[in-house]
């Protein structure tokens, strides 16, 4: 497994990660004992790097992932907090006050039955509570050694500014993908490279969409939350779905899945950016860690970036 820096200065990780949310939530077809042997098959493929977040179950994705690690070691956890969960699982009001970042760092260290977090993030910026003060308060947890490094997600190019200003910030973990690249357009990734921050892209493969799996709506799962999102709906479907045929058709000329092919294109971006696919199964696992054995030239990058035209998903 090659491994990549979480910023020029930050800690070595594998150079593709395993987003874990759906092992929890969201998405149907959950199995947790089959979830339970993907984190063993990414351990022994030498994946280091694992996301989960409080809300996702809420909080029993972070309970599995703390069954799992009993007795693993090489590993480098990051876990989120500020979206809140009521107790019928409802969505409240996000919440980044200082006395709620200490409250929530000790549940999730709880849960996970660990001492201390290596990556902790902001899962999303709260608008009543100035960044400067929920930064400060992660920094706090820094010094107390209840974690090693802090991060954002989905933040602004100034929010993040404003914020490394407070404490020094180590990721952004923001959506990235083939269709989706609001942090080239936006001006975000050249910051995070003037600031020397990493990019953790996650739904790199378009949460599901750019391994062409389906060929209508309907064929997507009741149930799935990914049914009540646009770019999985209506005309919408089609229209997206015209440019993932020609990323297979790009794909089948190489020998390679539209998966493999579309993480490869993110991790073409840089040595700075560190993608997150998620999965709850092995054998999809096993296809995207193919990704890391494709060399992509500079006309076939230019080929897929033209094949799904920034603003047109």
């Amino acid at each position: 497994m090659t491994t990549r820096r979480l910023g020029p200065n930050g800690p070595e990780v594998s150079a593709l990660g395993l987003g874990c949310m759906g092992m929890s939530e969201f998405y149907e077809g959950r199995d947790e004992e089959e979830s339970l042997r993907t984190l063993d098959r990414a351990h022994d493929l030498g994946i280091t790097f694992f996301d989960t977040a409080d809300i996702y179950g809420p909080y029993t994705n972070e309970q599995l992932l703390g069954r799992w690690l009993k007795g693993k070691s090489g590993t480098f956890l990051a876990t989120k907090f500020g979206n809140v969960r009521g107790p019928a699982g409802e969505f409240l009001p996000i919440n980044g006050r200082p006395e709620y970042v200490r409250q929530a760092c000790d549940a999730s260290l709880q849960r996970l039955g660990i001492e201390v977090i290596d990556l902790y993030y902001l899962h999303r910026v709260d608008p009543n509570t100035p960044i400067e003060e929920t930064t400060g308060a992660m920094g706090d947890l820094v010094r107390a050694g209840k974690v090693r490094y802090i991060g954002l997600s989905e933040a602004s190019a100034a929010t993040v500014e404003r914020a490394h200003k407070e404490y020094p910030i180590t990721a952004l973990q923001s959506e990235y993908s083939l269709w989706t690249r609001d942090v080239d357009q936006l001006g975000i990734l050249a910051m995070l490279r003037k600031l020397g921050i990493a990019l953790v892209a996650y739904s790199p493969l378009g949460r599901g969409f750019l391994t062409a799996s389906w060929a209508a709506p309907e064929d997507i799962a009741v149930g799935d939350r990914r049914r009540d999102m646009p770019r999985f709906q209506g005309e919408n479907f089609e229209r997206n779905a015209s440019m993932v045929r020609r990323l297979k058709e790009i794909a089948d000329r190489r020998g390679s899945t539209p998966a493999q092919l579309a993480l490869a294109w993110v991790l073409h971006q840089g040595q700075d950016v560190i993608p997150i696919p998620g999965t709850k199964r092995r054998k999809y696992l096993d296809e995207n860690v193919g990704a890391l054995n494709i060399t992509l030239s500079a006309a076939e990058i230019a080929e897929l970036s033209e094949a799904f035209p920034a603003d047109a998903v």
